[in-house]
């Protein structure tokens, strides 16, 4: 009789003991992503797979990781680069989520025409000390010799407009800021200032305006004119590392993540994003901006253009970088800041929500 009795309490132990183990935090799985026990893995890689580098002069060779990995073990010993002429010499540093690792050569040290091969070594931990399972290799060839673009023509006198739109209305719902003009033409309508604030002048369907819109399609049209080498980008290009270049989307583009744009190989350089629809940046929240994009290397934001084929959307408390030149129209999210200017050639501009937006106009050459 005791040892029935003991066998119905053990076995419902037995199996509660099981539920809850079934039930702990993901993260101490083995087999999780994110877990101690799971060796990190290399999940994307620029340039991707058997790709063409588009400028050999100023490659930028990046590789993303599964989880936060060691900075110590991340350096030239786990992560190189390698030609027909031997080992290419470069500096590596890991980015700040201690995700993405970026090894840059010297400018103009690739040869064109050639196929170099990137590795990442087993010599690469993560943070709990685990190590790749294999080193990881991919190959990418360069194109022929290219010159660093210079900017597209420039802006001429839309260059003092943070906001410029066309039609029917330039409008404002919160205490946005702008380093600089607002104006609209051919309509005349522009609408919350106050409450929101400018530096410069509101141009409402003036000759000013008039002049700054002519001057906008001229822009658009040389920067949508530069030839883009392959490859495409696709859909996001949150968590990618971009030196200067022309860039092509044939449709939509998000950015979802950080965006960096690197200019430590030059940083004059041009970068020029020619999406053929929309574009849209995620949405977040206060102090957790769910896109950004980032400067580093000297780049900077009077170098950086986004030629729209439709509309462009900044999602809330985005973190914008460049002048983005828009078919259609432009709509900032509540507390998303534009260090750059929102130009529409035949639509609205909208800003706005309770926290408003920052617009910081880039100084005109």
């Amino acid at each position: 009789m005791r040892n029935s009795n003991f066998k119905k309490v053990w076995i419902p132990a037995f199996l509660l003991a099981a539920v809850l183990a079934g039930c702990g935090d993901p993260d101490k799985i083995a087999g999780s992503a994110t877990s101690p026990l799971t060796p990190p893995m290399v999940t994307s890689v620029t340039p991707p797979n058997a790709s063409t580098l588009a400028c050999p002069n100023v490659a930028i060779i990046t590789a993303t990781f599964s989880k936060p990995m060691n900075p110590a073990t991340i350096n030239t010993t786990t992560f190189t680069l390698s030609g027909p002429s031997g080992s290419v010499t470069g500096t590596v540093a890991l980015d700040s989520t201690g995700m993405i690792a970026t090894f840059t050569p010297p400018a103009a040290s690739l040869t064109p025409s050639t196929t170099y091969t990137a590795t990442i070594t087993t010599g690469a931990q993560d943070q709990f000390g685990n190590a790749l399972a294999a080193n990881f290799v991919w190959k990418f060839t360069t194109s022929v010799t290219c010159v660093v673009l210079p900017p597209p023509s420039g802006l001429g006198t839309a260059c003092t407009f943070g906001i410029l739109g066309a039609t029917p209305v330039v409008s404002n719902t919160g205490p946005s800021d702008v380093t600089g003009d607002v104006g609209i033409w051919p309509a005349a309508s522009i609408t919350g200032f106050p409450p929101g604030t400018l530096t410069g002048t509101l141009h409402a369907g003036d000759a000013t305006a008039m002049t700054a819109q002519a001057d906008l399609t001229t822009a658009y049209n040389n920067a949508a004119g530069l030839v883009a080498p392959p490859p495409v980008l696709t859909a996001d290009i949150g968590g990618r590392t971009l030196p200067p270049g022309v860039y092509k989307a044939t449709t939509t583009l998000g950015i979802t993540g950080i965006l960096t744009l690197d200019g430590s190989t030059n940083p004059n350089g041009v970068w020029v994003f020619q999406v053929g629809s929309a574009l849209t940046t995620a949405a977040g929240g206060p102090g957790t901006p769910a896109s950004q994009v980032i400067l580093i290397g000297g780049a900077s934001a009077h170098n950086v253009f986004w030629v729209i084929g439709s509309s462009a959307t900044l999602g809330t408390y985005s973190l914008m970088q460049g002048t983005i030149m828009a078919k259609a129209s432009i709509t900032l999210g509540n507390g998303a800041t534009l260090d750059g200017r929102a130009l529409a050639e035949t639509g609205a501009v909208s800003l706005g929500g309770t926290a408003g937006n920052a617009v910081n106009v880039p100084p005109c050459p």
